[in-house]
């Protein structure tokens, strides 16, 4: 796999069986004892490497989402439909002329709505789930998951020096931030099912409205910007610090290259 999965056919937006295919491999692999996250943290982990200023390679991320013994020729129908996901969210975040959340082309991440699933349950079954307190807020994961990938690539993620641009990704990144903390106004809605128990606050919907267009900024400042171009020293020029060849016998960072 590429980091920049190509524009094939083949690459279908993935189904309800393949995300569930996707849930089964993680919780197989946390059988084995890994620290695996759960899909939802995946998604947004991967929706912020689509975004991120370089190219991240597999071979950077795999250890940094799934560990050091993660081997993607052994688990190649989950490489399969990582690489489907990757495309879909590449191709929602370059669709054009798309003004609003409801269009089909717009960005889905992969949320659910755990306490909503919890408050569905009978009674009796119920009485054992843990509190709402224990259980992620809709979109809290997948929001936790971005931000790792910008905490995990940070130099890659640093504010550009053009003022205007830095002010956009610092709003851009503070709603996916508020995103990622709990739910605490009052629930009205239930995202798990049309009929269920209110879990989900208006203010969250709207929280989770403003993180999608975010994403959507950070595509497209970084695609402007392009990889970060690191200057080139002259081949005759000393290293910072190398002595000053003026023979102050400084660095050449505190003298003639201050």
């Amino acid at each position: 796999m590429t980091a920049d999965p190509p524009a094939d056919a083949a690459l279908a937006p993935l189904s309800t069986d393949d995300f569930d295919f996707l849930d089964d491999e993680l919780d197989a692999m946390r059988e084995q004892g890994a620290e695996v996250p759960q899909w939802e943290f995946c998604d947004g982990f991967m929706t912020a490497m689509v975004c991120t200023r370089r190219p991240i390679e597999p071979q950077e991320y795999w250890p940094a989402l799934f560990g050091e013994g993660f081997s993607p020729a052994q688990h190649m129908e989950f490489v399969w439909r990582w690489r489907r996901r990757w495309r879909q969210i590449e191709v929602a975040l370059d669709a054009p002329d798309l003004d609003a959340l409801e269009d089909e082309r717009c960005l889905q991440p992969e949320c659910l709505d755990l306490r909503g699933a919890i408050a569905a349950l009978p009674e009796d079954e119920r009485a054992d789930a843990p509190g709402d307190g224990d259980i992620p807020a809709f979109g809290q994961m997948w929001a936790l998951g971005f931000l790792a990938a910008v905490e995990q690539w940070a130099d890659d993620w640093a504010p550009p020096r053009d003022k205007e641009v830095a002010a956009m990704l610092e709003d851009a990144l503070e709603a996916i931030e508020v995103l990622a903390g709990d739910d605490t106004a009052p629930p009205a809605v239930s995202m798990y099912a049309e009929d269920g128990p209110p879990t989900v606050s208006e203010q969250r919907l709207e929280d989770f409205g403003e993180a999608i267009w975010a994403v959507y900024d950070l595509r497209q400042l970084w695609k402007s910007l392009g990889p970060r171009v690191q200057a080139a020293r002259r081949a005759d020029e000393p290293g910072r610090n190398d002595l000053c060849p003026c023979g102050s016998g400084k660095k050449y960072k505190k003298c003639h290259g201050a």
